[in-house]
């Protein structure tokens, strides 16, 4: 029997082979579903911009570990609880606003919310909050299969665990270039350069998005 979810076009989706392997598997498939995720999460653009940002001038290895722990529990828990809920949201939806968490950890990096608004948000509550629609969005590449019920917890946590893999696989390499970087004058004399191309280019994903999101509605 077959654990069904409504569709949702995808804004980046699955590779075609992976996605007939999910619809045609069935019963516990750990090593497959870790592959999934960590593969997912590692060519997952979206979420390694956020990262970047999150860590970009996060120098100690304690404080980097903490935030990713806060993003990791925020996408995790909407990962598992949106697929088995079957919570449905428009992809093109979620992932505008992934894009603009992009953008605000640009802008916070630059000091903008201070300036402009005189008030600091916290860093910390934010990278949750944010980690749950990322959660959200990696939910919304499963919910347009057919899953099979038989293993599907086990599939799922597996998912995930790949997930939290090719993050820290992604997150070691972001930080051995940020490590080099910043040991030279370039970091201090490009920074804010950096932070604005990656608001640009988080306004790029949610404007692309929202014009998926616009295209859906018009053909449906």
């Amino acid at each position: 029997m077959a654990f069904s979810f409504a569709g949702a076009a995808f804004a980046h989706g699955v590779a075609e082979g992976d996605q007939g392997y999910i619809e045609q598997t069935s019963g516990p498939q750990i090593g497959a579903f870790l592959y999934l995720g960590a593969k997912h999460m590692v060519t997952g653009y979206d979420h390694l911009l956020f990262l970047f940002g999150v860590i970009f001038f996060l120098y100690r290895m304690k404080d980097v570990a903490a935030y990713v722990t806060l993003f990791a529990i925020g996408h995790s828990t909407t990962l598992i609880a949106g697929v088995l809920m079957g919570t449905h949201v428009s992809a093109y939806l979620v992932d505008a606003i992934i894009g603009l968490s992009v953008v605000y950890k640009a802008l916070d990096n630059l000091g903008a919310f201070q300036r402009w608004f005189g008030v600091q948000p916290n860093t910390k509550a934010a990278v949750l909050i944010f980690g749950l629609f990322h959660g959200f969005g990696l939910a919304t590449k499963l919910q347009d299969f057919s899953l099979s019920s038989d293993g599907l917890i086990v599939n799922l946590l597996s998912f995930n665990v790949g997930v939290e893999i090719g993050q820290i696989l992604a997150l070691a390499a972001i930080l051995i270039v940020m490590g080099y970087w910043r040991r030279t004058r370039s970091f201090s004399a490009h920074a804010f350069t950096a932070n604005v191309l990656l608001m640009t280019a988080g306004f790029v994903l949610t404007g692309y998005q929202l014009a998926g999101y616009a295209l859906e509605g018009a053909a449906s």
